[in-house]
């Protein structure tokens, strides 16, 4: 049974929590960080305050049992861009013009918006790992850019024409993006450094959403599959996730689903954005992530072997560059 709190009751939970264990807050030199109580779950959340209003959050958690938290947006909701390392969760925002009314946000995916004068209630599953980088500015941080005499970068701006809100799903966070993101975790500097480090990573990851939101509309991938072809393609999907260790061929995947190989290359492009291969690798690393945190009596090699790589070599050169972070240190550093 899920655990249902407000606002106000989470708020009263943590200050009960503090007060019977001074460590539930700490101050840190940028922000605060903020210990889930253990009633609730093992975690952190980490909170880094900028200049002009630039924030960072990072989330990290285990619950131990589901949870959801209803919560009021004021006018003065910044822009957000979301990055889910690990786990994901449910959000329901009834009978808001613009927003759907149940929505998804998955491990792997990136997601920017603006949410203000609205209720929603977000739900997150138990016993699964939750990580998640958050950056948040106001729309007078943005406003105060020069862009070619434009204010706003212009994606914003089309989506603000309609409507004062909005939740766009980039798609999956790319390369670069997670790169960026190991940086902000693993931030090498401290004082005035940190700050300026921390800044210009932040806008980093802005400029790239802002060029993944550009591309995504400048290069519609408009669904071209028969209803059947698509749940071929969907059987595809599980069929792989299924064997990792010892995947089928292009072909022997297209006999298995009943499709001729161009068609069923052409459906992981339209309905994934990746190919066949792309998506094995990228179900692979999700797998070895987990493998990673979970099993920390396996050795590296013994991972890349559960997920389809005989080579332990191959594997950390893999892992490093989808994830950028080596699998040693990935099992070291992001265990709760």
């Amino acid at each position: 049974m899920a655990l249902e709190l407000t606002e106000t009751d989470f708020f009263n939970l943590m200050m009960h929590a503090h007060e019977q264990d001074g460590h539930i807050y700490q101050p840190l030199a940028l922000g605060h960080q903020v210990q889930l109580p253990p009633q609730i779950g093992q975690g952190n959340n980490c909170i880094l305050e900028l200049r002009g209003g630039l924030t960072i959050e990072i989330r990290k958690a285990q619950l131990q049992q589901p949870m959801a938290l209803k919560r009021s947006h004021g006018d003065s909701f910044p822009i957000t861009a979301k990055f889910y390392l690990a786990g994901g969760s449910r959000v329901k925002t009834p009978q808001v013009p613009g927003i759907a009314a149940d929505y998804e946000e998955i491990a792997g995916h990136n997601y920017l918006y603006h949410l203000p004068d609205l209720t929603e209630t977000e739900e997150w599953c138990s016993n699964q790992p939750i990580q998640m980088v958050m950056v948040s500015a106001s729309m007078d941080y943005f406003q105060g850019l020069t862009l070619a005499g434009d204010g706003l970068p212009r994606p914003i701006q089309q989506m603000l024409q309609d409507t004062q809100r909005f939740h766009q799903s980039l798609g999956k966070t790319t390369p670069a993006m997670t790169q960026v993101l190991q940086q902000i975790l693993y931030c090498p500097y401290q004082g005035s450094a940190q700050q300026l480090y921390l800044e210009s990573k932040a806008m980093e990851l802005f400029s790239l959403q802002i060029a993944q939101l550009e591309a995504n509309a400048a290069t519609p991938k408009p669904i071209t599959l028969k209803p059947s072809d698509v749940e071929r393609v969907q059987c595809a999907q599980a069929i792989l996730a299924q064997h990792l260790c010892d995947p089928p061929t292009l072909l022997e995947l297209a006999h298995q689903v009943g499709l001729n190989d161009c068609t069923l290359k052409r459906g992981f492009r339209q309905l994934l954005g990746t190919t066949v291969f792309g998506y094995l690798r990228d179900c692979r690393m999700e797998q070895a992530q987990t493998l990673l945190l979970h099993a920390p009596h396996l050795t590296i090699a013994q991972v890349a072997l559960q997920v389809g790589y005989r080579n332990p070599e191959a594997f950390s050169t893999a892992f490093k560059r989808q994830c950028a972070i080596s699998p040693k240190a990935y099992q070291l550093r992001h265990r709760c």
